[in-house]
């Protein structure tokens, strides 16, 4: 994450001596004209096509500009910058065969803020992300497109921008850059981070709106999550209760009203399940984030200096396509708990008449925050179709050599919608909540205390948008809290105010 947002990195010197010996091994195979996938032959089904020597380094140009294939909308540079750190690191491990000077060139860019323009559209996920990557290796070599300091060149004068020299590709080296998961997994790191940060919003968003609502924080009793004992549904309690501490905004034990709804009532149940999908994406992505996945994977004995060369699969992107999927789908559900949240904020028939139709006083003249659920909801629906498994298709291709794909960088792509769509439906629950909370205030009085965490939250939303008095331009608002949710301001301030982690 530090990366991607501009930290600079340098290669630890004691990766070098695995890194030359695997490279030495390259070029022996070379000279004894060993037959070794990618290195002395062709790609894909040219898999049988010998390259004498003299071709070695003409091939791995030619695989380059050939599959520099990719179309659709560029990749923000938070994200190239990630794809980047993540192939430097794979190929650092020393199981690759590229030369330093290679991944000096991936560091040296990214300490320079040398940004290759990368298509999002055109891997399969398997071999890898072989057209995204072959974008980024372009400007290695002086071709292709990059931005610096926000400024479009071609990579050869981005390069010199920055005071450096193109690559001259040797044997090995095209196919280490292209062949791997740095974008499936790059993307994806970054992907759950956020989902971290949004799922813990949404329980303070879920606790926010219990007050506005007049709910009862019963259900979260750490005895009933006890006796169902899934961990993240207890912690998922846990920081409900932190956030409620203290408010006077509940219902108490002895109300005729017993129960509330179910997306009030199973907050720990549904969103304790989605924590469970992010922390498993997350246990993938870490792995994946220091392995060795690109092919053919080059072993090299540090006692006896004999090499070996095993070509196998770690380029598929299996684990990370179906990790990304389920967290796809978890985080569809965390939308959809918060849309149902929303529509029982301005439905008065919903909320026994707490607030009023609305969230409005003057109802018939005015239509109040009545269209900010319609965008909740149709956020919510647009997410149900984009939640499909993209893991669950494949297609084959490179004449049925390669027969089966992960589709992983469908899947991450996916995600990356769906958590924009859900930050924008956890924004609109906070700004109705915040609308309610104030409401009932002119019930109950100014002095009625919020929770200690949904107060933070409170005070946040209204640093940044007024109680509405009138019928107004509701989307800039909107956006206001959305960006509250998106940079993390409401689960960081919140989190300080309960002293997590401290």
């Amino acid at each position: 994450m530090a990366v991607a947002n501009g930290r600079s990195v340098q290669l630890d010197p004691t990766a070098l001596p695995k890194i030359q010996r695997a490279r030495a091994a390259v070029e022996q195979f070379v000279a004894e004209g060993r037959v070794v996938y990618g290195i002395t032959t062709g790609f894909g089904r040219f898999k049988d096509k010998i390259i004498s020597p003299e071709e070695v380094k003409q091939l791995q140009i030619n695989l380059v500009r050939s599959h520099a294939v990719g179309v659709g909308p560029l990749l923000p540079k938070e994200v190239v910058r990630a794809l980047m750190l993540v192939r430097a690191n794979t190929l650092a491990l020393g199981h690759s065969g590229v030369r330093p000077a290679v991944i000096y060139l991936l560091l040296d860019m990214l300490n320079s803020g040398v940004h290759p323009r990368i298509p999002s559209q055109g891997s399969l996920g398997a071999s890898g992300d072989l057209a995204p990557l072959a974008h980024l290796a372009l400007v290695l070599i002086g071709e292709g497109e990059a931005e610096v300091d926000g400024v479009v060149m071609d990579g050869r004068t981005a390069l010199s921008r920055a005071g450096l020299q193109p690559l001259e590709l040797e044997a090995k080296e095209g196919l280490a850059l292209l062949n791997g998961t740095a974008f499936m997994v790059g993307y994806g790191a970054l992907l759950v981070r956020r989902a971290i940060n949004l799922a813990l919003t949404a329980d303070t968003a879920a606790a926010l709106s219990l007050e506005a609502l007049h709910g009862t924080d019963r259900a979260f009793d750490p005895r009933v999550h006890a006796a169902r004992p899934h961990p993240r549904q207890i912690d998922c309690a846990t920081y409900l209760r932190q956030n409620l501490h203290g408010s006077q905004f509940l219902r108490g034990a002895n109300s005729l009203n017993v129960q509330d709804p179910y997306t009030l009532r199973c907050v720990p149940q549904v969103h304790g399940a989605v924590r469970d999908a992010i922390a498993y994406a997350q246990w993938v992505m870490d792995i994946e984030l220091n392995s060795v996945n690109d092919n053919p994977i080059i072993f090299v004995d540090e006692e006896t200096g004999e090499a070996d060369v095993i070509s196998a699969g770690n380029f598929h992107g299996e684990p990370i396509a179906i990790a990304a999927d389920y967290m796809a789908l978890a985080l569809t559900e965390l939308g959809n708990m918060s849309e149902r949240r929303c529509a029982r904020l301005v439905d008065a028939d919903s909320n026994s008449g707490v607030l009023p139709m609305f969230l409005t006083q003057n109802g018939g003249l005015e239509s109040g925050f009545m269209m900010a659920q319609y965008t909740a909801a149709a956020l919510a629906s647009e997410n149900k179709v984009l939640a499909h498994p993209a893991s669950a298709d494949s297609i084959p291709s490179s004449a049925n050599i390669e027969d089966h794909v992960s589709m992983g960088a469908t899947a991450v792509r996916q995600v990356a919608q769906i958590i924009k769509h859900v930050e924008t439906i956890v924004a609109i629950e906070l700004l109705l909540a915040a609308q309610g909370i104030d409401f009932r205030r002119q019930v109950l009085g100014d002095d009625v205390q919020m929770g200690v965490g949904t107060a933070v939250a409170h005070q946040l939303i209204r640093q940044k948008v007024p109680f509405t008095t009138a019928d107004t331009t509701l989307a800039p608002l909107i956006e206001q809290v959305r960006q509250l949710v998106a940079n993390g301001t409401i689960k960081q301030a919140v989190e300080k105010r309960l002293e997590i982690g401290n």
